[in-house]
């Protein structure tokens, strides 16, 4: 089949002058693109093209490279470009040939068995997909290298997440951009700088079809920009057994300018980033009411779709909900991950912008422009509108990504909950985890199917992969060695590339390479690859760049460090790192030690989180949120070694790595960049180097495979997304749609009860008291109780309406406050506008002890017991 593309196709009665004038000066190129007829035998082939379940299943994926690795490599790895592109005769030869046509039905049969496999039964327990349904917003998905609309961490976190929701059969949805151009692809020039160029992706190029709406019809929809409309067209890809609705503003009816609005992910100025979120938030929500779509939980990643609680809010409104009480109920189904610690990372919009675009929107709303503002002003504040705190006061279940970063969430955002203490505000957490499948290299898999029975079903079972250490270590060291060598090769490659690229000789060529060229060599190779932030610190490794080279340069035990990543191209700090690194790598004493490789995407991150011997990662604490990439790592028996921050701080057990102890953050950063940068050099030095080259006569180090199962035994079934997703059904996802449905219950009337009961706790709380009635005893014998009595004002509030209760602990030995009882004390005696509260306590301590009163709102409509923010202390 042929298809025909002139170069100019919308100026086609133009084309005669236009090839004749060029035909006088150079050649015209057109577009010729022979497409095979698909066999019969083959037709599925194209089916699993257009389900992005091959971004994760590698069977599926070796159909398309085992057809052709070359052509699969040259469309980079993009199953349907591959099927327009494949010649007939590697078709026709394959359905001649029986391993291939072998390997094909067993594919098909397991596609086929996933697509009819049942919910997980504990997941069935709390979801009816009759009418549940979670829809999670997210500005990127990271699924795979053929389909970029995402940039980094937070989209392949939410690729992880999606995939994680098909595994375990949830009702799930994602609702995201779709970003013709992308984010940039990335080469470095012979200056270490950073060059980005984009590459226009077409919709004929990936797996997705027009969505319909709930009657049928392909889905387009209007927004109301300033002065005009913009209209959206909605796709939809499929993902296994959920899917993907994607918006794309790229139509022949919008301006040029609205049309771009889609082109780029984080591209152009504050203009545009509201624009791109009013539609992934508003126009994501109208697309899913116009498909049929009811969801019972809406999950906010991150804060960039959060004005989705605005739409939502205004489709109550305009049922006869007040504002108040709509926000409620709103609220009530919502759930807010904030993954970010570093300011800079929360989009915050001026006052004359918020107003350009939500002026007429605000009265949609039944309330002012002035009130629209504040839910997005933080407390004490004049910073402008914060889509965080917009997300915040529109959900009541929040969440970090670690356990370390939960406390910094609730630290940073402490002020909406201002009488509340930090570690009580309504910030919890799930520490995130990746898709095994995905980033698993196929050489484990192999391994695994080797010696263990059906291990995918097992992903939460912390017991079953104690069985790593029953796997002899020589097959253990040869399968990591296999990985290593193809990864080693493929740097080879890029080295190549990028070097003639850039001009360099080929005797510099050969140096580079040489360190790594020699599959007999077998140097030490440490990888770090992430975003070039300059909280990563990066450069961390060379603050003592002489001791460096003497550690890499040991002619018995040599070692290279690969480095990977991209920098925002408005970032310049982190140009900068690449910058440093890029001349650091071209110094005598570096060349082929200090290797930086460009293009830094999903494919090169499965081949470096599986193929180094070691992970760093050195970020500045605490602003690692979480920091996925070790755990990638650690699930193909990689060690870290890395700053106690993010997760590593809870996965790490001084068995299966090495850890950095942050130094605190009082000191000085030059202080704790040169402390940590010492201990960085001494684990290398005296732990790392020496434990990798003890051999003993071995091909191998025992002690480095020992430490190496445990990485993998320890990190795989506690940090992948099943638990992570397991996380969130459990302590999130089922709460909140319990919750939405109690506010929605007689059509929001527990939604109005709580939200006028609020005000009423607002109105009222400025004006309450608490005092003791008379000082009790300082001292009790074993068995004695001790009378508190506490007398309350409570200013129109009424018993019902309040909690109080005492706190008993001993402190610590920084002082701090160890909670090891609490008992409440009970209204008793009415005098006056006083009311009496009183507890005889019996304590579980002996010896020396505390204890603390306090006061805070009740009401059993409350998602979490502070959720006012309202608290008094004796």
């Amino acid at each position: 089949m042929l298809w025909f593309s002139p170069p100019f196709p919308r100026l086609f009665t133009a084309i005669p002058s236009i090839v004749k004038h060029k035909a006088m000066t150079q050649a015209t190129r057109f577009t010729l693109e022979v497409r095979p007829r698909i066999p019969a035998a083959l037709q599925r082939l194209e089916g699993l093209a257009n389900d992005l379940l091959y971004s994760w299943d590698r069977r599926v994926r070796s159909l398309f490279h085992r057809l052709d690795n070359d052509l699969w490599e040259h469309c980079s790895h993009n199953p349907k470009v591959f099927m327009r592109r494949i010649s007939q005769q590697a078709l026709d030869e394959a359905v001649q040939d029986r391993a291939y046509m072998e390997e094909y039905r067993r594919v098909i049969i397991g596609y086929d068995s996933y697509h009819v496999g049942r919910m997980n039964p504990e997941m069935a327990a709390l979801f009816d997909p009759e009418k549940d349904l979670v829809a999670y917003f997210c500005a990127e998905f990271g699924m795979h290298e053929s389909f970029p609309i995402y940039s980094g961490g937070l989209g392949i976190l939410a690729g992880d997440h999606c995939k994680a929701a098909s595994d375990l059969g949830i009702p799930f949805i994602g609702v995201g951009l779709l970003y013709q151009k992308g984010y940039f692809n990335q080469t470095i020039d012979e200056q270490g700088n950073q060059l980005a160029s984009y590459t226009h992706c077409g919709v004929q190029d990936l797996p997705i079809v027009p969505a319909l709406d709930s009657e049928g019809q392909a889905l387009e929809l209007e927004i109301e920009f300033p002065g005009r409309q913009v209209a959206i067209k909605v796709w939809q890809a499929q993902a296994g057994h959920i899917s993907l609705v994607l918006l794309d503003t790229d139509l022949p009816q919008n301006n040029e300018h609205d049309r771009s609005i889609t082109h780029q992910l984080y591209g152009g100025g504050s203009e545009t980033r509201i624009m791109q979120e009013i539609v992934l938030g508003i126009g994501g929500t109208r697309a899913l009411r116009l498909m049929g779509k009811t969801p019972s939980v809406w999950h906010i990643n991150e804060g960039h779709s959060a004005f989705q609680i605005l739409e939502r809010c205004r489709n109550h409104v305009q049922r006869g909900l007040y504002f108040e009480s709509a926000l409620e109920l709103v609220a009530a189904g919502t759930v807010f991950t904030t993954h970010t610690p570093v300011p800079a990372g929360h989009d915050i919009f001026s006052r004359e912008l918020v107003s350009t675009y939500f002026e007429a929107y605000a009265h949609d709303l039944g309330i002012g422009f002035d009130n629209l503002y504040q839910l997005g002003l933080a407390p004490h504040s004049n910073d402008g509108f914060n889509m965080t705190v917009l997300a915040i006061r529109g959900s009541r279940f929040r969440n970090g990504v670690s356990r370390i970063h939960g406390s910094v969430a609730s630290s940073m955002e402490a002020a909406l909950w201002p009488q509340i203490p930090q570690d009580e505000n309504p910030i919890d957490y799930v520490t995130n985890g990746v898709h095994v499948q995905t980033f698993l290299s196929r050489e484990w898999v192999s391994l695994f199917d080797l010696h263990f029975d059906d291990w995918r079903s097992e992903f939460l079972n912390i017991e079953f992969w104690n069985r790593i250490n029953d796997i002899p270590d020589h097959q253990y060291w040869s399968v990591h060695k296999a990985i290593k060598q193809q990864m080693l090769e493929d740097i080879c490659s890029r080295i190549k590339h990028q070097s003639i690229r850039n001009h360099s000789s080929h005797a510099h060529i050969l140096q580079v390479l040489n360190a790594i060229s020699d599959p007999d060599s077998d140097a030490l190779v440490l990888g770090f690859a992430r975003r070039f932030a300059t909280y990563k610190r990066a450069t961390l490794l060379f603050s003592d760049p002489q001791r460096l080279a003497a550690l890499l340069n040991d002619p018995k035990r040599p070692v290279v460090i690969v480095f990977a990543g991209k920098a925002h191209p408005n970032d310049e700090p982190g140009q900068h790192l690449i910058r440093v690194i890029h001349e650091f790598s071209l110094r005598p004493e570096f060349i082929g030690k200090i290797i930086l490789l460009e293009g830094y995407d999903m494919a090169l991150a499965r081949k470096l989180v599986s193929g180094v011997d070691v992970w760093l990662n050195t970020p500045e604490y605490p602003l690692e949120a979480s920091g996925t990439s070790g755990q990638k790592a650690a699930i193909n028996g990689v060690i870290n070694l890395s700053v106690l921050d993010g997760w590593w701080g809870e996965g790490y057990n001084r068995e299966n790595g090495w850890a950095i102890v942050p130094r605190g953050t009082g000191h000085e950063l030059d202080y704790r960049n040169r402390e940590e940068a010492q201990d960085l050099l001494e684990i290398l030095e005296h732990q790392v180097i020496p434990l990798y080259y003890d051999r003993d006569g071995r091909g191998y180090s025992k002690g480095w495979v020992k430490m190496s199962k445990a990485s993998m035994i320890s990190i795989l079934p506690r940090f992948n997304s099943h638990r992570m997703l397991r996380d969130y059904v459990t302590r999130f996802y089922h709460p909140a749609q319990e919750q939405r449905r109690l506010m929605l219950a007689d059509y929001g009337e527990n939604a109005r009860k709580l939200a006028e009961w609020k005000k009423k706790v607002r109105d009222c709380w400025p004006g309450v008291t608490v005092q003791l009635e008379n000082a009790p005893p300082s001292h009790a014998h074993h068995g004695e109780s001790l009378p508190l009595r506490v007398r309350a004002h409570l200013n129109g509030l009424t018993a019902s309406d309040v909690v109080m209760e005492c706190l008993v602990g001993q402190a610590t030995g920084d002082s701090e406050f160890s909670i090891a009882q609490t008992a409440r004390l009970v209204a008793c005696e009415q005098e006056g506008d006083g009311l009496q509260f009183g507890l005889d306590l019996m304590p579980q301590l002996s010896g020396l002890q505390y204890y603390k009163i306090r006061m805070y709102p009740h009401n059993p409509l409350l998602c979490h017991r502070f959720e006012t923010g309202a608290m008094i202390w004796l």
